[in-house]
This record gives C-alpha cells, sequence and structure tokens, in this order.
C-alpha cells in the first residue's frame, strides 16, 4: 500500500507548488502496516479522511486497511461531512465541535453571533484557521529543489523546506542556552529561494523568546546555491522536523501550553495525509538535555529521540522540512495569553488535543462495576497549598455509599500515563490550586473540576475549564476557609496567598462535593456512560 512521506510540507506557487508535492509524495510500504501514520481516535476519522478523499476511497477498497470497517460503519457515514472547522467551505454544522456561550454578551460584543464568532477565533479551530489565512510566502522557491520559508502573522508559526542552519558558534557558548535571542547569527539561517525581506521584517514586531520566531528569523539571508545539493550541511535532517522553544517542562501547567500549540500546528500543517505521522524529529531549543515529568507526551508527536542544541553544536544542519510550530506564551495566543470573551465555554479545538493524546498513550475510559461516583482527590506534597485536615475531609465523603473516593499523589513515583488513567476515570477531581489542576483536560466531558481555593488567582483553572468544556466549581464561603498564616512570597517581601496552607470546613466541602455530584449525575453524556457500562457489563457477565 501506498503512504505518504513526511509530516511537514512547506508551499507556495502555482507550478512550482505541484513539483514540490509531486516530490513528497512518494509511495513506499511500511513495514507491513502502510495506514499506521493515521494513528487516530475514531471520533477524527471522518474529519481527516474528508480532506484527503483519495485516501479514504483507497482504504475502504484495501482488506488490509484497518480503517475499512470503520469507513462502512453507519456512525461515520452519519459524520461523513464531518470538518475541523478551519477548511474552506466547513459550515457550522459540520464541525467537528461546537462551542457555546450561554452568558450574556452584553458589554463585550454587539450580538450573540458575535461572541460565538470571538470565542471561535480565540480559542478554537477558528485561530488555527487565522494561522493558515495569515500565512504569508517569506522566501520564495524558484525551482522544485529550492528553499522555501512561509510564515504567519507575526512569525508566530513557520515552516519550511532545504533550510540551513549554522550552529558552528555554539561550541565556544559555555552559558547554558535556555529562553536565548541569541542562539543565531547573521547568515546563521538560510535558504536558496527569493527572499521577500521588506515582507519579512515587517512581521518582527513579537521579539521575545517564546513569542514569536522573529528572534531567529531575523538574520534569515537568501543563500546563493542550494545547501543540501551543494554540500555545506555537516548533518541533513531527511525526516520531517518540528524546532521547539518550550516553556517550563518541570511544571504542567506550563509545558502543556507547548503540546497544546504543537497539535494546534500539526492542523496548520495539515496539507498532506501525513501530517499526523509521528516519524519526526523534534528539536528542543535550548542546550540542556530534554528531561521532564511529562516526557511521555512527547511520543504523541514523534517516536524519536528529542534533540537539543548540544546535539548540533558546532555543525552546519540543513533540513528538508521543517515546521516552526505555534509557541507558548505568543501575545492572544493559546492557552497561556488566551483573551476569552466572557460567557463562552467547550473549544472543539481542546476537546480534539484531549482526545487525541489519549488515544495515543492508549489511556481508556474503563468498565465500572457499580455507578458510584469516581472523586479523586489530588494531595499536595509541597511546602505550601497543602490541605491541613486533608484527612478529615476524607473521612467525611467516604461515608457517602454514593461515592467510590481515592486520593493520589500525582509525584514523580507515578507514571505520567498512570496519572493520566486515573483522571481519565475521574467524576470529580478536587485539589488546590497548582499545576496538577492541568489535568482537568483529560477529565470525561460530565466531570466537575472543584478547585478547593484558587489561591486569589481565580481565572488560571477556570478558564482553562472553561476552555476545555468542563465544570468549574470553586470555594465559595471565604469565613470557611483557614490559612495556616498570612502568606508571604519567599523572595519578595509581600504578602502572597499562595505561599501558605489552608485548613477547610468539613461540613462546607461535603455540601460542594454534593452539589458536584448533581452536576455529573444530571449530565446527559454521564447519563449514556452508565446505560453503556450497565451493556457492556452484562455483556461480559453472559460470556463468562
Amino acid at each position: 500500500m501506498g503512504r505518504v512521506r513526511g509530516a511537514v510540507k512547506a508551499f507556495s506557487g502555482t507550478i512550482v507548488v505541484l513539483l514540490l508535492l509531486l516530490v513528497q509524495y512518494i509511495p513506499s510500504a511500511t513495514c507491513g502496516k502502510p495506514y499506521e501514520y493515521i494513528n487516530l481516535p475514531k471520533a477524527h476519522l471522518p474529519m481527516y479522511f474528508k480532506r484527503f478523499p483519495a485516501l479514504e476511497k483507497q482504504c475502504a477498497e484495501d482488506e488490509t486497511c484497518p480503517y475499512r470497517t470503520v469507513i462502512a460503519s453507519q456512525s461515520y457515514q452519519h459524520r461523513k461531512e464531518g470538518c475541523w472547522g478551519y477548511e474552506e467551505g466547513c459550515t457550522e454544522r459540520n464541525r467537528y465541535a461546537n462551542h457555546s456561550c450561554p452568558g450574556s454578551h452584553i458589554g463585550y460584543v454587539k450580538s450573540k453571533q458575535a461572541q460565538l464568532d470571538t470565542f471561535y477565533s480565540q480559542a478554537d479551530f477558528g485561530f488555527v484557521r487565522d494561522q493558515m489565512r495569515e500565512t504569508r510566502i517569506m522566501c520564495e522557491p524558484q525551482f522544485p529543489h529550492d528553499s522555501s520559508l512561509e510564515c504567519s502573522k507575526y512569525l508566530r508559526f513557520c515552516r519550511g523546506r532545504n533550510l540551513m542552519l549554522n550552529f558552528t558558534d555554539l561550541v565556544h557558548r559555555t552559558e547554558p542556552l535556555r529562553y536565548k535571542m541569541d542562539v543565531l547569527g547573521p547568515g546563521q539561517i538560510g535558504g536558496h529561494c527569493r527572499l521577500h525581506g521588506e515582507r519579512l521584517r515587517d512581521e518582527l514586531q513579537h521579539i521575545s523568546p517564546l513569542q514569536s520566531w522573529g528572534p531567529e528569523l531575523r538574520f534569515f539571508e537568501r543563500l546563493e546555491r542550494p545547501p543540501i545539493e551543494t554540500g555545506v550541511c555537516d548533518v541533513v535532517i531527511d525526516r520531517p522536523a518540528f524546532i521547539m522553544k518550550i516553556d517550563a517542562a518541570i511544571n504542567m501547567y506550563h509545558h502543556f501550553c507547548d503540546f497544546l500549540n504543537l497539535y494546534a500546528s500539526l492542523h496548520v500543517n495539515l496539507s498532506h495525509a501525513g501530517g499526523f505521522d509521528t516519524d519526526t524529529q523534534v528539536l528542543v531549543w535550548e542546550s540542556f538535555t530534554y528531561a521532564s515529568p511529562f516526557a511521555d507526551t512527547f511520543k504523541v508527536f514523534s517516536k524519536h529521540p528529542i534533540a537539543d542544541l548540544k546535539t548540533y553544536a558546532g555543525k552546519v544542519v540543513c533540513f528538508k522540512n521543517v515546521v516552526l510550530p505555534l509557541l507558548p506564551r505568543m501575545i492572544f495566543g493559546l492557552y497561556y495569553n488566551t483573551p476569552i470573551i466572557y460567557g463562552c465555554e467547550n473549544s472543539g479545538l481542546f476537546h480534539a488535543f484531549s482526545e487525541h493524546v489519549l488515544h495515543r498513550l492508549k489511556v481508556r475510559m474503563t468498565t465500572r462495576p457499580d455507578e458510584r461516583l469516581r472523586i479523586t482527590f489530588l494531595s499536595r506534597q509541597t511546602r505550601y497549598r497543602r490541605v491541613l485536615n486533608e484527612d478529615e475531609l476524607m473521612g467525611r465523603i467516604a461515608k457517602n455509599p454514593n461515592y467510590a473516593v481515592q486520593r493520589v499523589s500525582y509525584g514523580h513515583d507515578l507514571p505520567f500515563v498512570e496519572q493520566l488513567r486515573i483522571t481519565r476515570n475521574t467524576d470529580i477531581f478536587i485539589g488546590m490550586h497548582g499545576a496538577g489542576l492541568t489535568h482537568l483536560l483529560f477529565l470525561p466531558k460530565w466531570a466537575t473540576l472543584f478547585e478547593l481555593y484558587h489561591c486569589e488567582d481565580p481565572n488560571c483553572y477556570r478558564d482553562l475549564a472553561r476552555l476545555r468544556g468542563v465544570h468549574y466549581l470553586t470555594w465559595e464561603r471565604d469565613q470557611f476557609v483557614y490559612p495556616e498564616g498570612e502568606g508571604k512570597h519567599p523572595e519578595r517581601d509581600e504578602r502572597h496567598a499562595k505561599f501558605t496552607n489552608y485548613a477547610f470546613d468539613v461540613g462546607e466541602f461535603e455540601r460542594l462535593v454534593a452539589k458536584a455530584a448533581m452536576y455529573v449525575r444530571g449530565h446527559a453524556e454521564f447519563q449514556k456512560f452508565l446505560t453503556t457500562n450497565a451493556n457492556r457489563a452484562v455483556k461480559r457477565k453472559d460470556e463468562l
């Protein structure tokens, strides 16, 4: 069977575009697994195959295609016209998921439709659509084997072909390289193509380490000869590559901003069927060897080891196909700096990201032996924001026969994929303000996140819950929360609610858990899940 090589393509022009695509679409066998590069959740397949109808036809006619049965199914045919939302001609009715705006638009925009449209552009696949529409050619190929570079507004997303990056000077750098804007200098990045220099310079308005690719691309130059063909490269990266400037890899909230933007970038770049392939190379733009408690998440995007700047220090490296993905701290960007309009929730992009990660890491919803609500309390083992009467709180709700309560600590000794399995099978997730609440991204759609106390940062996880589309709850009566002390910032002599520990009124805690439970039990998707779960249990009993 034929498959598409490469997950990263850049294109421009008319005849040149066709020639480039002909060069890139080379059929090959893949060790007996010609469709392995697709590997998408079942719910994502209609949108994927609609974008690549020839592949859908091939798969439907090929007895060895693992998606043949899915394509023939009634549920697939019912969603056959589905689209992600950024494609030309994709109607609101056929989008992967539709967000909602139950809150009032008055005082924010002129109409309810404007409110819906604003959220879609800010935080959903509309953001992907806008990146695609804004993309302009910065360095234009004249011949099929030329270099090329194209970027979206402010150089937030770029992709290129046959580009040269010169890392020879890095062997003389003794300081650690992280969040540096001088990794490259004049002439140390370029390609053999017609450079639109003024156009490129016009986009250098967001010069900052994690906001744009301006710090690097301001030095882009036209090379007199094609770098790969003329042998100037010490290393040629044949497989598609992603160069990433990442945020704090130790912190789940910040690191998942990297992963969410990488996933969005796959969609911006989805011009060919191999766009979700994991036969890619990831280069992290720092000299530290990549290490993170959440490193397994990179397996969603690449099956190869993560490279860093040390890997190529002292060498001239050429990339046949490279993407510079959306960045974690873009101005008006995704996730970290998303200016979410009031009253809206449930981003299809965030939901698709969640499903994509869970699918690729093989995290499944498990069958339950009963209908008790699964309540997970995230216990902090840190200096600050510990719950002083945790045992008492847990003891109270554990007495309720309708609850199955567990206390967990998501520390380094519990593998991240195991953490996800716990989260995925949780109905009410409880925890203090902190990065661990980022797990809300992987809760079931009927779940409630109960941020026990937001520590005077009320928007952070409430907004993330809105983006993901899960119910949010937090402490409602300040007179029933008891801080251990005033709380002072460890580096600045100022009061700060995040730097102390807390106790909570047991009765009020029990009331709020009951409030969350009422929401979960009333959710239509939870009712559907219980019915499906019961049917599976009966079937399993019959099989025994």
